[in-house]
């Protein structure tokens, strides 16, 4: 009895065995597998005798180029292809690979600019990393995810203190054409600076030329050295601008997964959208609005959706997405802005108009909005810009109507004027961010009138000089402001004391301003005379 059931044991190993035996070299024969190419597209190819291959599975052209599987017909697949056509032409051998598209990750990627393949486009040598990971992944699950309570800091005031943006958090920058809108980002990889935070732009259909500018510029601010480049450039096959994205994620969720917080910008979805409906069109896959196909919501959720805050449990990474998407004739409910507002928690919106008049950066408050809000903000914005953001917008629709009056009450006059020095405080200049602390200076300086009586040509003298004298002075108190400190009464009276001595060192005729009794009395938005 014992020596048949042995038996039946040793049969049962043995067939088990030879079914794993028998599945691996069935694998290997599905994976030897050769199609030919019947046609060749713009971008894309059919191809004939691949039966097992399989959706997204990377499969290889005699020659060496690459392709994506997209389409999966009765009688032949679609690919998309991930390298350049010039070399295919039907009857093209096109063999299996049995892989899924995926990508080099590591810390050798910081300061590399690659394409979304790895390749090097720098000419520093191939990129050599210990691991790959897929380019598709599924987000997070809600359970692994913790509130979005940490601050990023743009180093842009009006962003920092109205529209505030946290580690994790998914905040769209929109506009026209030529409106700051890729500028607004940079910025913001900039003064990541010394603040242990990595980087990934990521260039979708842009002009070789306007990322070298980009590519340059972080080199200039020393930015390159904790940033990567992910680059599809415009002249790029379609498919290769259609994995950017995800290629780009897939390299920040490494860090992520190591606790580490990562700062990820796509310039620019509005590219990838097209670049979708291209290939789309190209497949003959049925065209919904806009010739767009039903899934180009579902392409762009399943990529935003990876970017979050991680539990401790998970170690506590980030990941914190800035999409870029471009508007029409600032239409911001067209089809893409619209289905992007609803993916994201919040957008940044920068108007042509105020970047004719230059107001720069364009930032149109009233139409710019952050869903996570004060959470994320330092405790001390919150002293001074808590009714910045609401005064400021009575301003300007108080500044339009104004222009129909020939005559104006005092208090409108004294409103248009303190609303006036508050847009002037917002202006920026392009690579110079500004630090928590001093943000706060200027803004309390403007809520607590200290700036009403400055010419208004002379306001960007002032806020220099309360800069440097905010730092030189009050080093402690800017070092407890930036480690997350409330603001209290007697630091509030200090900033103000070292900022009005500030100011009456550039303006000139200093007997001219006036400034408030008690800066205890005017810690709202308003005028000295209420």
């Amino acid at each position: 009895m014992k020596q048949e059931e042995t038996l039946q044991t040793v049969l049962q190993d043995n067939f088990a065995l030879y079914t794993q035996v028998l599945d691996r070299h069935e694998a290997k024969l599905r994976s030897q597998e050769i199609g030919i190419v019947q046609s060749i597209g713009q971008g894309i190819a059919k191809v004939a005798g691949l039966p097992n291959v399989q959706s997204e599975e990377i499969v290889r052209f005699t020659g060496g180029s690459l392709g994506l599987v997209f389409n999966l017909d009765p009688d032949e697949v679609g690919v998309v292809l991930l390298d350049s056509s010039d070399q295919l032409q039907s009857g093209t051998q096109v063999r299996r690979t049995g892989k899924v598209l995926d990508v080099p990750v590591g810390d050798k990627l910081l300061g590399r600019v690659i394409d979304p393949l790895g390749r090097p486009l720098d000419g520093k040598g191939v990129v050599r990393t210990s691991e790959r990971r897929p380019a598709e992944r599924d987000a997070p699950n809600i359970m692994d995810r913790a509130p979005v309570n940490v601050p990023l800091q743009t180093g842009i005031k009006a962003i920092d203190a109205l529209i505030p943006i946290g580690r994790g958090q998914r905040e769209l920058i929109l506009g026209d054409r030529q409106t700051g809108k890729s500028g607004l980002a940079l910025d913001t990889i900039i003064n990541q600076k010394g603040k242990n935070i990595l980087c990934i732009y990521c260039a979708i259909g842009q002009r070789s030329a306007a990322v070298a500018k980009v590519i340059a510029d972080l080199k200039e601010q020393g930015a390159m050295a904790y940033t990567t480049v992910v680059m599809a450039a415009a002249e790029k096959p379609p498919g290769l601008k259609y994995v950017a994205p995800y290629a780009a994620t897939a390299m920040a969720e490494y860090f992520t997964d190591q606790g580490r917080d990562v700062l990820i910008v796509y310039d620019d979805l509005t590219n990838h959208a097209r670049t979708y409906r291209e290939i789309s069109l190209l497949m003959r896959r049925p065209p919904g609005r806009e010739a767009y196909p039903g899934d180009i919501f579902y392409i762009h959720s399943r990529l935003l959706e990876r970017s979050t805050h991680l539990n401790a449990k998970r170690g506590g990474g980030s990941l914190t997405a800035l999409p870029i998407i471009e508007t029409e004739a600032q239409n911001i409910a067209a089809y893409i802005p619209t289905n992007l507002i609803s993916i994201t928690d919040g957008q940044i919106y920068l108007s042509p108009i105020l970047f004719q008049k230059g107001v720069l950066p364009a930032i149109d408050i009233g139409k710019s909005v952050s869903r996570v809000g004060g959470k994320t903000q330092l405790p001390a914005y919150r002293t001074v810009s808590g009714d910045l953001r609401l005064s400021y917008s009575q301003f300007e629709e108080l500044e339009a109507f104004s222009r129909f009056g020939t005559r104006l009450e005092e208090s409108t006059r004294l409103t248009l004027e303190r609303g006036r020095r508050v847009r002037e405080i917002l202006k920026q200049k392009q690579y110079i961010p500004m630090p928590a602390a001093v943000q706060i200076a200027v803004m309390l300086s403007v809520t607590a009138a200290l700036l009403d009586s400055v010419p208004i040509a002379e306001i960007a003298i002032a806020e220099q000089a309360i800069a440097q004298a905010i730092s030189t002075e009050l080093a402690d108190l800017c070092r407890q402001i930036e480690s997350g400190a409330a603001l209290k009464d007697a630091d509030r009276d200090a900033l103000l004391k070292v900022a009005k001595t500030a100011i009456a060192t550039v303006v000139k005729d200093t007997k001219d301003i006036k400034y408030p009794k008690d800066a205890k009395d005017n810690k709202d938005t308003k005028d000295t005379k209420e």
